[in-house]
């Protein structure tokens, strides 16, 4: 039995069921609908409810069927690549600057990522034939989402070619600035255990990384709280990744 949209969501329940806080949103705090004209952006809000996220809800299985497209507002979520049915790999984050559920503007009804919740929020949600039938409305909508999946080609990409040449100090700098920039907060929590597994490395691995940071005085870590001091120094840690990822952002939103 599924908990009943406006409820208390137990903790046990990660299948993608949230619990409905609002359903006449009156705004906006996603920048990828805050970038269509008014008249569309205003169709299109009317077709979404506010749903509260949990850290650790899974929106999404490989092959699932998308019911929804999520926009997040201040949440972020990770989209994973599931490797041998057992392991998965961090490929991309969403936070407020995109959505989940893009691949539905081509047509495209099954997931093949994993999309986890890894910062609690709020965000928009939107049935998935409301979707396509906006999208069909809406010339201004679907370019937008041309650009948005096409730029997202591009960062899955980058995450390939990062994950195979880039040393984990690096990457772990990138990751770490990425979230910063979902969470909207240089403060966030994060297990060693997390870390390996979105990075694709040993803890040991991530161990000896965040050391580093940290003796370089860009982070401080304990016990899984991550503060980050120097955001700047942090970037120039960085492989040159996360510079390619944001200024692709930049050209899609301005």
């Amino acid at each position: 039995m599924k908990p009943e949209a406006g409820s208390v969501v137990p903790s046990c329940w990660i299948t993608g069921e949230v619990a409905v806080t609002n359903n006449q949103p009156a705004h906006s705090g996603n920048r990828l609908i805050a970038a269509l004209p008014p008249r569309d952006r205003a169709r299109l809000l009317a077709e979404c409810e506010v749903v509260e996220l949990s850290a650790s809800d899974v929106l999404f299985e490989p092959g699932a069927a998308m019911r929804h497209a999520y926009f997040p507002l201040t949440g972020f979520v990770s989209l994973m690549a599931t490797i041998d049915q057992t392991m998965h790999l961090e490929v991309a984050q969403v936070g407020n600057e995109g959505m989940i559920g893009a691949q539905l503007a081509l047509g495209i009804t099954n997931t093949s990522l994993r999309s986890l919740v890894r910062g609690g929020g709020a965000s928009l949600r939107m049935g998935a034939a409301a979707f396509r039938r906006e999208l069909g409305r809406s010339a201004a909508l679907k370019n937008l989402l041309d650009r948005y999946v096409g730029m997202r080609l591009v960062q899955l990409a980058q995450a390939t070619g990062c994950t195979r040449f880039h040393v984990v100090e690096a990457r772990l700098a990138r990751w770490l600035l990425t979230t910063r920039d979902r969470a909207q907060s240089n403060d966030f929590h994060v297990t060693h255990e997390t870390l390996a597994a979105m990075l694709g490395v040993r803890r040991a691995g991530v161990t000896k990384a965040a050391t580093a940071l940290q003796k370089h005085g860009l982070i401080r870590y304990h016990r899984g709280a991550i503060e980050i001091l120097d955001r700047s120094g942090l970037g120039d840690a960085s492989c040159a990744c996360y510079r390619i990822e944001r200024d692709a952002y930049r050209r899609l939103l301005g």
